[in-house]
């Protein structure tokens, strides 16, 4: 068995490898590489769950961050368990075939539960008196106060939101070290953020995002030349490139002005009813799964998105068998938008009936992704303040609601999720070894081998 690394680095394209990434780019070509042909959907549960099972979202069943629970009638997303991915991972099957076999997971999705030895991923502490603590959940339970008491409470803030920054990264990457100081995995996983962040609020403006290159290609080298010095055979790679965006679709406006949305206003304040309506779109960047409540909805939804400005495919039936996404969890409908666009989850047709979490940083409440709660309102110079008065606030005891998100999906400019034609927008897999790179390029199924061989071979 050969020491094995895998780093997956958020969004790294060969188009942001070169000057602001002189390690990255040196690692590159001392190494070889292969693209990854984009999955469908290019999210990172999706992803993530193909690489670790070599099965397609249609055998493991994670068909996006997020799907309609339809025996709870309930939208959920960013769920941890690893119990909803329906096939064997990597380390289940080397487990079996060789006992002492052991795995380290840092940050990668679906952590909670699973058959690895030693798992680190976020898991906030919810008070009863409304305040969300940074923390993490592990396994062994023990390791997460090992790595507290030794790096500082886990950054949650500055892993999600408006105050995101490379200090989740950094804490990721310096607990992925001390655990492998203490416990030499043979195969550790580790989950680099930072470039999600700007690339999705500024897209590919290399004069905000060369700082952010700049600043992950640091991580990045820390990592690389600490597991290198081990004899680690080590592996780069992503998931999805991201690509300049200007056009949000609001599906769910749609599908309200024609009947199909069911609507529960409560304290003068909307909120989607997913059981009771006929229709509706659960929103994931660049692709939404639409639900229907009977068949006979179906091919009238289809005539009514196909047409949409911004609308690239609509896939049903026996294209979503095609496009490898079929499966009990995939909405009906599988629409697909152009390069230029992505969809939201926005349902209220008046900013001031839009519920209260519209305006807040609450991955769990929405019925559809939201990139805008990475973002404040530029508008608003007294933001700052305001923030720091609620948080104020906060620490002395008082509930109080951070609403400080705009409902502004046009400050996006960036979004992934669709398969992107140019090869330089592609994920991308990067190895320090050699001769285990045989193709230019490779699928998203063939990832989970490659890494066997990385530990076999």
């Amino acid at each position: 068995m050969k020491k094995t690394v895998v780093i997956n680095v958020v969004g790294l394209t060969k188009r942001l490898i070169g000057e602001h990434t002189p390690f990255i780019k040196s690692f590159l070509d001392r190494g070889k590489a292969s693209y990854i042909k984009p999955l469908l959907p290019a999210v990172t549960c999706s992803v993530q769950s193909t690489y670790v099972t070599g099965k397609w979202p249609s055998e493991h069943g994670i068909v996006g961050n997020g799907w309609y629970f339809k025996d709870e009638c309930e939208v959920k997303f960013w769920r941890q368990s690893n119990k909803l991915v329906q096939q064997p991972k990597l380390w289940d099957d080397l487990k079996k075939k060789y006992p002492n076999f052991t795995c380290a997971n840092h940050f990668w999705w679906y952590n909670m539960y699973s058959n690895v030895d030693y798992s680190l991923t976020p898991r906030p502490n919810y008070l009863a008196d409304g305040r969300k603590i940074p923390d993490v959940y592990s396994h062994p339970a023990q390791l997460r106060d090992e790595m507290q008491g030794t790096l500082g409470t886990f950054p949650l803030f500055e892993f999600w939101g408006p105050k995101t920054t490379i200090n989740s990264s950094k804490w990721i990457a310096d607990a992925a070290m001390l655990t492998d100081k203490k416990h030499h995995p043979d195969l550790t996983l580790i989950y680099l953020p930072h470039l999600d962040y700007n690339l999705q609020r500024y897209g590919l403006d290399f004069k905000v995002i060369s700082k952010d290159l700049n600043e992950i290609d640091g991580v990045v080298k820390k990592l690389v030349n600490y597991y290198e010095s081990l004899e680690t055979r080590v592996i780069l790679l992503s998931e999805y490139g991201i690509t300049n965006v200007n056009r949000p679709i609001h599906l769910n406006r749609v599908l309200r002005k024609e009947g199909y949305i069911a609507i529960r206003e409560e304290r003068g304040l909307e909120l989607l009813d997913a059981g009771a309506s006929e229709a509706f779109a659960v929103a994931d960047h660049q692709i939404a799964h639409i639900y229907c409540k009977h068949p006979d909805t179906v091919q009238r939804i289809i005539e009514l998105v196909t047409p949409l400005a911004g609308v690239e495919k609509v896939l049903f039936g026996e294209t979503l068998k095609d496009a490898n996404i079929a499966h009990e969890r995939c909405g009906d409908i599988v629409v697909v938008a152009d390069r230029d666009s992505w969809f939201t989850y926005y349902f209220w047709e008046d900013d001031a009936k839009a519920p209260d979490y519209a305006r807040m940083v609450d991955i769990h409440k929405k019925p559809g992704y939201d990139p805008v709660e990475m973002m404040t309102d530029p508008k608003d110079k007294l933001v700052m303040a305001k923030v720091i008065g609620k948080l104020i606030k906060k620490k002395l005891g008082f509930r109080t609601v951070m609403d400080i998100i705009p409902i502004d999906a046009t400050l996006i400019k960036g979004s992934h999720g669709r398969q992107t034609e140019d090869q330089e927008d592609f994920p991308i897999f990067i190895s320090n070894q050699k001769t285990a790179i045989k193709k230019e390029s490779i699928t998203a199924i063939e990832v989970r081998d490659l890494i066997e061989d990385h530990l076999l071979s």
